[in-house]
């Protein structure tokens, strides 16, 4: 039987509140952190969409991009996820969150190599905890019905779905994953990602 197909979802929806702005928007490199995640993640799947709340959908880096619209309120990162699904539940699903600049095609290369489509999920593990990494994964059609049932139970950490899971954890690929929450994380991650002139 062969694999699902494989689509890619970015994370789009949050409402950034410890960054004060929208992460779509900061830019490095002169590229908005948005288009810069798509064009990572467009590359590698076969159809590829942008998460968004329903408020964000005309927003001007958003608006242009294919999207699914959440249809669940308020629960992060699991309600893009389980969206997603619902739309095409078909497909495997590759789910970004657009806060990882450091974030290269070599790393989500070693992820799509590692798949296994008999499993539920394929993830990182974190370099801070060794727990899953959620929002770099690979969701399978499988995944939905635990992920589901723990958001109908109030419980909606997308990081405790992987580790109820068959999921296969890869070790963590150094600081790939590192994501930024804060103005000053921002200002840091700026200076070492823009070119030296």
């Amino acid at each position: 039987m062969s694999a699902p197909p494989l689509y890619g979802l970015l994370l789009s929806g949050g409402a950034s509140r410890r960054m004060r702005r929208d992460k779509a928007q900061l830019n490095y490199a002169g590229e908005p952190q948005l288009l810069r995640a798509w064009r990572l993640l467009s590359a590698v799947t076969e159809r590829a969409f942008v998460s968004v709340r329903r408020d964000q959908r005309d927003d001007a880096l958003r608006g242009g991009l294919p999207q699914i619209v959440d249809r669940y309120d308020a629960i992060g990162p699991a309600a893009g996820i389980l969206s997603a699904q619902e739309s095409h539940p078909e497909a495997a699903w590759l789910v970004l969150a657009l806060d990882l600049p450091r974030l290269d095609a070599d790393t989500l290369q070693q992820l799509l190599a590692a798949r296994d489509p008999d499993g539920d999920a394929t993830a990182f593990s974190s370099r801070f905890d060794g727990l899953p990494e959620p929002l770099c994964a690979l969701w399978e059609p499988s995944s939905h019905g635990l992920l589901k049932q723990r958001v109908e139970a109030g419980n909606y950490c997308p990081r405790k779905a992987l580790i109820q899971l068959r999921t296969r954890l890869l070790p963590a690929p150094g600081d790939a994953l590192d994501n930024i929450n804060t103005p000053e994380e921002f200002a840091q991650m700026q200076r070492q990602i823009e070119p030296q002139s």
